[in-house]
């Protein structure tokens, strides 16, 4: 008998040299500093620097300076009074009241706008396309209303002579709203300039918000529907961390629309705004051209500005960030 030759033996597999594992060199490309954005951003930010430089530079000298009415007519150089326009503004209550209750309210209005809108983009996500065609369209009129003409129409809408408003509660059994003035008490009166402003900025934050909720992955929700989820809890733990980076993007805008309130205080007050309806805006105006003290006008406008700075750069933080993730 032949014996059966055994079959060869195989060489080894040559070992493959040793490669950087692909996450961490992903990792270590994600640590390099990103410039795209700030080179795609760059040409709107000089066109800003292009507009806002001289009047904001010019505020700045002003505030410094002691100008009055003689001085705009001859055009003399005011005199230099350093910080005594700042030291006036910060010691007065009055300016930390006007702080407040300009704070108070763009607090209010936002967190009210903010809930209201995504309740609408819930909403459009549960309607027909018809009916979500035909929101929009309202939404977008609502959008294209210029401020003044909107605080206009809420102007008449509660006059106490004449006010539909008024009208429509006085028809209530038991209710006399004859003559009644929404603007004598403050509480009412902010009540009405609180829902003017909601209501001119959810048409925005509904329509984001229901673009945002379109980019939820709908088997998260499928899956979430299968385990017994809850709608409010489907809401709170798969919608709302998804949609977190751009509610902060429109938080932070509503906080700096809102924190600049002037048209509808100035409009709804007959250019006359009492001392209970002071923003900071209209405040700073009043004093700049109602009292002729420019200087102290310009004065309360660099605080403004330089109370905003942290919730602007705050909003740009946001956008570049979010931009390193996509």
């Amino acid at each position: 008998m032949h014996a059966v030759d055994s079959p060869a033996t195989a060489p080894p597999a040559p070992i493959a040299p040793s490669t950087p594992d692909k996450p961490t060199a992903r990792v270590r490309r994600r640590r390099r500093p990103q410039w795209t954005p700030l080179f795609l951003a760059l040409p709107t930010l000089v066109l800003l620097a292009g507009l806002l430089a001289y009047p904001l530079g010019r505020m700045l000298v002003l505030s410094f300076q002691d100008m009055q009415l003689r001085h705009l007519f001859s055009g003399a150089t005011p005199p230099w009074v350093g910080f005594d326009n700042f030291t006036q503004v910060l010691t007065d209550g009055v300016f930390w009241g006007v702080v407040r209750r300009t704070a108070i309210f763009t607090v209010v209005s936002v967190a009210i706008s903010i809930v209201l809108g995504l309740g609408v983009a819930l909403l459009m996500q549960r309607v027909s396309n018809g009916v979500r065609v035909a929101m929009v369209i309202a939404m977008m009129f609502v959008w294209a209303i210029p401020q003044l003409v909107s605080a206009q129409i809420f102007k008449w809408m509660v006059d106490a002579d004449f006010g539909v408003l008024n009208y429509a509660i006085d028809q209530i059994p038991g209710v006399d709203f004859t003559n009644h003035s929404w603007f004598a008490d403050p509480t009412q009166g902010w009540i009405v300039i609180t829902t003017l402003v909601v209501w001119a900025g959810i048409p925005f934050l509904a329509i984001t918000l229901h673009a945002g909720l379109t980019q939820v992955p709908q088997d998260l929700r499928e899956a979430a529907l299968v385990d017994g989820a809850s709608p409010w809890q489907t809401l709170r733990t798969i919608i709302l961390p998804i949609l977190r980076p751009l509610i902060v993007i429109v938080t932070t805008l509503s906080v700096i629309w809102n924190f600049g309130l002037f048209t509808q205080v100035w409009v709804v007050r007959d250019s006359k705004p009492e001392q209970e309806y002071q923003t900071l805006a209209t405040y700073a105006f009043t004093q700049a051209f109602g009292r002729n003290e420019y200087s102290l006008g310009s004065a309360i406008s660099v605080i403004t500005v330089i109370l905003m700075l942290g919730v602007m750069a705050f909003y740009v933080r946001q956008m570049f960030q979010i931009g390193d993730v996509d």
